[in-house]
């Protein structure tokens, strides 16, 4: 214990004169790195605060790698064939700003949406944020810059968060088991069809959309529905089940609960005709309606989800929200999405971790029926914070609030003539105002600056939220009496209403939010608490860098967060009336025109809200544009085995068939067995998908030679944008010679992953593609010919591109091609350092590799039993989260440095995995045993190097366990559990809060 009572004295030593103690390497300015070029020029330009290598330390790495200038290191590294013109992007085709300069245009477009109040509805609420929760989780880079909790010893805080989500969604909705979250409920929905059209074992192939369906689901099921060939029929469930042969087809019905015009009805008998014909039941519901009516659970739904933004999460104009998604225990290994659940870590004390991993796409492939790989973690959490701010108590307060101000419109409405439609209601009315005609209530309410949602030319609907104070009631009031040409009434002379709004039969009796952690954080000290708590558990940008390779964990700056959660543009609703928007449609066009002249491509879209919905609709533009000409019976996808993991399931869902492709030895594509599978497939040939640099770490030289073979056989290619980090500024997707590309713009663009989500990914395409661009049912977007919606809101996450809109736009064309140049160059330098110590798997003829690197440690399992995981264990007692594991090789890992790290932070890695590696020898050489080992035993927390003398029965000190190296003293992440058990984990499914007597014994 010696080593413990003395790291305080030795900590005060180094801290004293710590900056004047560091290498000269490491001396870095305190304030702007590059002096300015003029007096007038602005001190707060981003690139410098961005990039982290200074000009000094650019030096000294192109020299140790044996260059004399930046200009000849990238000319060794990125094939000259596919180089871009140097003045294609410059501060003259993309200006910068100042990140003040940057703020002052972000409040000048921020005041071109106009403040409308919306009453729309449609899925979409007016959420209010408890401050306790935006300032501590939405603003706080702790909770928004770690990645998925693939690592769960260090990832404890937000996986318990996203149980707490799992707990909420499973007790509301009373099912059995949910997920942590989807991209949208109208995504959801689509996951929920398809999960029953697999149910039927793909044999029945009718999926019914009961009336009341949102407008955007249904657009999206279109979109999902044609690649798996599922025949969509949208009418009355309830008559059409008169019909034995619809029966007979049936995989599932989708029925909305209450649905799009306020209406609840009670599906019970339904459901039992459903299960009757062997099919499922899918319920979009509203949680915070549940806390008032009968859950679905109880009547018979097999699948339950929908939008969890109403509680606490800004509207967005769009995004991102969490949606959820909960199912019945017989369904639980089929469903899509993240799974938290409950296990045990090695000293036997429960963990939580990612569970049933093995249904994920990166491991299926092209037998999965999803490419969902990501989650809406950041917004889960905040949801579940949000139930357990307020308690099962208090959201029945809300709901009943929200309810009762509903009744009294109805009364007031009714008592002068207006007639309401849906006689049982939560929170929405659906009005008759023939009388009158709808354009004159729009028009009154246009003038009191509200907005009600257009149903038709005699109806107008109205959802009431937690927003709504009592004179805002009365405004929306008075727009009705306004526009029948009847006086304004006030507050007082509204009556409350003694009868229910919908049927005692479909009330709530079952209790909900019973665990502990919903009812005990209800001040805002202990809510405040609660959140720093399980923000101390997880390890983040805030504490080291993040080497995921593939992942591209930059810097997700303050400045550009800023904007995010001013109302201008988090009170925003999808559906508002285009004219109101003018300083969100600025941005996003500016946005989509910079990435369109970074791609090199005609066209961009924003609608699809993560990566792989990038992927999949770009396929999908590619299969209209191929039936456009004819050509229906294309269906062929080729896919390299370097390809991104989540490739073979997007091309399956736009209903592509697989071909793979072999890689040689080298990393590089097999041009050869490309060019035979393109031949043989020629009159079917759809695409190709070719990620770029491979997920092995190098450019390809033959790139352009595969593009070629496949556009000579009737084919498109999808160049994935996974790894456009390493473009930027450099080459781009068209001179490679791609037609389509996603971009992950919580990669490249640093829009924060968030713990798990959210992210982005927008389409940029050639101009013979441009017409099939994603279209939306109630916003005009896209292409002429534009394929069907790809996401529930016409532009995706819509707030969260203000992110990258604003990264683009303070760095500018040069420090955008500054980024890529160093991001690459702290990955060769990388490699350099490490190549001594282990098997660097790839690298070009020139010896470099691309924006990461591949290390093998396959020689380690056969001379020490060590497995990749052993190594990401240890890694994480020496403060680091570990890069990517075992992915694309099973036996290697990918790291990824970014260029928002600085060369001292990257040396501290490097001296992190060259201490790991001589740990390694110690044991290939007999001086550490097999089987109990620092690497085999890693991570230790804490509670394990705590233990008194008596119990530490490890052959190595608890010095080397847990301060391997010096500067551990001063900096040190503990994990807070030892490595988790995770197959004991699946074999004991558990999803849930614990209950107050598993916290008791």
């Amino acid at each position: 214990m010696s080593a413990f009572r003395l790291a305080p004295t030795r900590l005060s030593r180094r801290t004293l004169g710590a900056f004047q103690c560091r290498p000269a390497q490491y001396r870095r300015a305190l304030a702007t790195a590059k002096s300015p070029p003029s007096l007038f020029q602005s001190l707060d330009t981003f690139t410098d605060r961005h990039v982290g290598p200074d000009d000094n330390e650019t030096a000294l790495m192109l020299s140790k790698l044996g260059f004399n200038s930046m200009d000849a290191f990238l000319a060794a590294t990125v094939p000259p064939a596919i180089r871009i013109d140097d003045a294609t992007i410059t501060d003259s085709t993309i200006s910068s700003l100042s990140e003040s300069e940057l703020l002052t245009r972000a409040r000048t477009l921020g005041r071109l949406n106009k403040p409308f109040k919306s009453y729309i509805g449609m899925g979409y609420h007016n959420a209010v944020v408890p401050p306790v929760i935006l300032r501590n989780i939405m603003e706080n880079p702790a909770w928004y810059t770690p990645y998925t909790p693939y690592q769960p010893e260090i990832a404890q805080g937000r996986l318990e968060s996203l149980v707490n989500f799992q707990t909420m969604v499973m007790s509301l909705t009373s099912m059995d088991i949910a997920n942590a979250s989807m991209l949208d409920e109208a995504t959801a929905a689509a996951e929920g069809m398809v999960m029953a059209f697999v149910a039927s074992n793909q044999k029945k192939k009718t999926f019914f959309i009961n009336n009341g369906v949102l407008p955007q689901t249904i657009s999206v099921l279109q979109t999902r529905a044609k690649g798996f060939g599922i025949k969509l029929v949208v009418g009355d469930a309830a008559s059409a089940f008169q019909d034995s042969s619809l029966s007979g087809d049936l995989c599932g019905v989708l029925v909305q609960y209450p649905d799009v015009n306020g209406n609840i009805s009670d599906y019970t008998h339904l459901a039992k005709s459903v299960h009757e014909s062997g099919a499922l039941v899918v319920c979009a519901t509203d949680l915070l309606a549940l806390t008032m009516l009968k859950p679905p659970g109880e009547w018979g739904a097999d699948i339950v989800l929908g939008n969890s933004a109403r509680f606490g999460v800004p509207a967005g104009y769009g995004g991102p929200h969490a949606a959820f998604f909960a199912v019945t225990d017989k369904l639980k290994r089929k469903m899509p999405g993240r799974l938290i659940g409950r296990s045990k870590d090695t000293m036997g004390n429960p963990a939580y971790r990612l569970a049933l991993q093995t249904r994920e796409q990166h491991i299926r492939r092209e037998k999965a029926t999803s490419n969902i790989c990501t989650s809406q973690a950041l917004l889960a959490n905040m949801a579940a914070m949000y139930a357990v701010y307020h308690g099962p108590v208090g959201l029945l307060r809300i709901a009943q609030k929200v309810n009762l101000f509903t009744k009294l419109l109805k009364s007031a409405l009714d008592a002068v003539g207006f007639k309401v439609t849906n006689t049982a209601f939560f929170d929405t009315l659906t009005v008759d105002v023939s009388s009158v005609g709808a354009e004159a209530i729009h028009a009154a309410a246009a003038g009191e600056m509200i907005n009600v949602r257009r149903v038709d030319d005699k109806h107008v609907g109205v959802t009431l939220d937690e927003s709504v104070s009592g004179e805002d009631l009365m405004a929306i009031t008075n727009i009705f009496l306004q526009a029948s040409k009847q006086s304004a009434s006030a507050l007082a002379e509204l009556s409350p209403p003694t009868t229910a709004s919908f049927p005692a039969e479909l009330s709530r009796t079952s209790q909900f939010l019973s665990h502990p952690v919903f009812n005990k954080h209800h001040s805002e000290t202990e809510m405040m608490r609660y959140i720093f708590h399980l923000a101390s558990k997880d390890l983040g940008l805030v504490h080291a860098m993040i080497p995921l390779g593939s992942c591209t964990m930059k810097l997700n700056s303050t400045s550009s967060m800023i904007p995010l959660t001013w109302p201008e543009f988090s009170n925003v609703h999808p559906f508002a009336p285009v004219d109101q928007l003018q300083g969100y449609r600025a941005i996003i066009q500016e946005l989509e025109n910079e990435l369109c002249k970074i791609t090199g491509f005609y066209a961009c879209s924003a609608q699809p809200n993560s990566g792989a919905a990038g992927e999949y609709a770009g396929l999908s533009v590619i299969r209209a544009y191929h039936e456009s000409r004819g050509e229906c019976h294309r269906n062929i996808c080729l896919i390299p085995l370097s390809a991104h993991g989540t490739n073979p399931a997007s091309a399956v869902m736009a209903g592509l068939k697989v071909v793979a492709v072999k890689t040689h030895a080298d990393g590089n594509l097999d041009l050869e067995d490309l060019k035979s599978k393109a031949e043989k497939h020629t009159d079917r040939l759809a695409a190709s998908m070719i990620t770029y640099p491979s997920t092995f770490g190098v450019f390809e030289e033959g790139v352009s030679e595969a593009c070629k073979i496949v556009h000579q056989y009737g084919g498109q290619v999808y160049l994935d944008g996974a790894n456009l980090n390493a473009q930027v500024g450099l080459t781009n997707p068209a001179t490679c010679g791609g037609d389509v590309c996603h971009l992950n713009l919580h990669k490249t663009f640093a829009i924060p992953h968030g713990g798990g989500g959210p992210g982005m990914g927008p389409i940029c395409v050639a101009e013979h593609l441009a017409p099939f661009l994603p279209s939306h049912p109630l916003v005009s977007t896209g292409g002429s010919k534009g394929i069907d919606a790809v996401s529930a809101a016409p532009f995706g996450s819509a707030s969260i591109l203000l992110i990258s809109w604003a990264y683009i736009r303070m760095l500018g064309g040069a420090g955008l091609k500054e980024s890529t140049s160093v991001a690459l160059l702290n990955a060769n330098y990388m490699a350099q350092r490490l190549a001594g110590h282990y098997t660097l798997r790839y690298k070009n003829n020139n010896g470099r590799v691309a924006h990461e690197l591949l290390i093998d440690l396959a020689e380690f399992d056969k001379s020490a039993g060590l497995k990749v995981t052993d190594f990401a264990k240890r890694l994480q007692d020496y403060g680091f989260h570990p890069p990517t594991c075992s992915w694309p090789i099973s036996t290697c890992m990918l790291i990824e440095p970014t260029e928002s790290e600085t060369l001292e932070e990257i040396d501290r890695f490097c001296d992190a995995m060259i201490q790991i590696r001589q740990e390694a020898e110690d044991i290939i050489t007999g001086k550490q045993p097999k089987d109990n080992n620092v690497l085999k035993n890693a991570p230790h927390p804490m509670s394990t190097v705590i233990v008194p003398d008596a119990d530490w029965e490890r052959p190595y000190t608890r010095e080397t366990a847990a301060y391997p190296m010096p500067w551990l003293r001063e900096k040190k992440f503990w994990p807070t559990v030892s490595r988790i058990d995770d197959a004991y984990g699946d074999l004991n499914l558990i999803c849930d809060c614990p209950s107050v007597e598993e916290l008791a014994s």
